[in-house]
């Protein structure tokens, strides 16, 4: 059980008592106080995973008692509980830090169920931590912060796939990562030591980007003066990264593939090959399936890229991450922009940052930081700081069911859900089976309702 120490914070006795008896029964413990100012010294005094506050108290309400406790542990876990009436005020305690709220009058199952959740969390927080302490030596991922299950993962598969020489194709939207990813494989390999080239197959002219790779000799065109190596030789015993691989050329892509299956370059205007030891690692933000069957893309090229597939996230699919992201931004702008006193984002900006849509995803976001650090007069970024089209994309985001004079409960609920579901769908990028997880569907429910709605992904 990763919670073991429990601070239970009501000014009902009644209350104390019950969650006292239902979490000590399941071998937490637990002690358990009447007031803000009694649970402040105990969490001076002693050590607490965890504090399952009431949001409504006299003298320190909750919300009050939250922010004081995160300032002396910012890592502490704190849930609260709001009665009938208090929706509000709960939500407001979300924004100030609180990991999740149970609404009064609830059942015991209720109470285990959320701690449940945040002891996963808490799980994940430190496998996330552990595997960072592995990689810190020579992964370069300090700017990819995050502990969405789906970055975790990811983290367990470069280092699984690194010492390997295998072949690997890194997919995801501009601005994920995917050099990040790309260098992280070449610095926990074996190859560490020798060279790693990046290749932008998009940024170079297609007239000029097989000399680029393969070299060539004097004369073979003309403005050939000398010989010249490309870039697969210069990886030679390393690692030779093929960004955006799927503007290469269809005329060179099948030099391409000639070069992964034999390992031999041969520079333009030269009559023999040449052996190089070179691990290939290629990302691409385009459908490459997508792009093979329509003829853009050669079918057994992508075969031969896709041995290990490794995709990364976007923005939009972990909006848990943007908190610490932004945070981490802060500390890695601050000292180059030493005069501005910026130490945080108020609840609003960052209600903002997270309903946003990132379509530059994780890039997009450290500029955006990075824009309010210099920008922001006060010591919080507020609302105002951020670009006009962060505020106004977050707030077109927000979905509210017909008004006028239509009244009808149920016609709302459907056109809420509707959009519930459209949004889930956009998130996952039509992927039904985490469209349901977000969704707190069974995968039958929304096969039924995609189709009682007539939504066609």
């Amino acid at each position: 059980m990763p919670f073991r120490n429990v601070l239970v914070v009501d000014d009902e006795e009644s209350m104390r008592h019950l969650l006292t008896v239902i979490l000590a029964e399941r071998g937490y413990e637990v002690r358990a106080v009447s007031n803000g100012e009694d649970a402040l010294r105990e969490l001076a005094a002693r050590s607490y995973d965890l504090v399952l506050s009431d949001v409504r108290m006299p003298r320190m309400d909750g919300i009050a008692l939250l922010r004081r406790a995160l300032e002396a542990d910012p890592d502490l876990t704190f849930i609260v509980m709001s009665a009938y009436g208090s929706h509000d005020a709960a939500i407001a305690a979300m924004k100030a830090g609180a990991y999740d709220y149970v609404s009064k009058p609830f059942k015991p199952d209720e109470v285990l169920l959320v701690l449940r959740k945040a002891e996963e969390r808490l799980r994940l927080s430190r496998e996330n931590r552990r595997l960072r302490s592995e990689l810190s030596r020579a992964f370069p991922i300090d700017d990819f912060v995050g502990q969405a299950p789906a970055v975790l993962e990811l983290l367990r598969q470069v280092r699984k796939v690194a010492p390997t020489r295998a072949t690997v194709l890194v997919t995801g939207e501009s601005g994920t990562g995917k050099e990040l990813v790309a260098r992280a494989l070449h610095d926990l390999s074996p190859r560490s030591a020798m060279p790693f080239v990046a290749v932008n197959c998009g940024a170079i002219p297609a007239e000029l980007i097989e000399s680029e790779l393969f070299g060539h000799v004097r004369g073979a065109f003309t403005d050939a003066s000398r010989d010249r190596k490309g870039l697969a030789a210069e990886a030679d015993g390393g690692t030779l990264f093929l960004d955006e691989i799927g503007e290469l050329p269809i005329s060179l892509q099948v030099k391409l593939l000639r070069f992964l299956e034999d390992g031999e370059v041969r520079p333009v205007g030269a009559t023999r090959s040449e052996k190089v030891d070179v691990r290939v690692v290629a990302a691409t933000a385009r459908d490459l399936t997508r792009a093979s069957r329509e003829g853009l893309f050669r079918e057994d090229l992508f075969y031969r890229l896709n041995v290990v597939p490794l995709r990364l996230p976007n923005l939009r699919e972990r909006p848990d991450d943007i908190p610490a992201l932004v945070t981490h931004f802060l500390v890695k702008h601050r000292p180059i922009h030493a005069d501005a006193p910026i130490r945080g984002v108020t609840p609003e900006a960052m209600e903002i940052l997270r309903a946003h849509r990132w379509p530059g995803n994780v890039r997009q976001l450290e500029h955006v930081i990075e824009r309010a650090l210099v920008l922001a007069e006060g010591p919080l970024i507020g609302e105002l700081d951020l670009p006009d089209d962060v505020r106004t994309t977050a707030g077109s985001r927000t979905h509210y069911p017909r008004m006028g004079g239509d009244l009808s409960v149920k016609r709302a609920f459907r056109e809420m859900e509707e959009q519930l579901i459209r949004d889930a769908l956009e998130r996952t990028q039509g992927n039904r089976t985490r469209a349901a997880e977000l969704l707190d569907l069974s995968y039958r429910a929304l096969l039924y309702k995609i189709k009682e709605y007539g939504i066609d992904r």
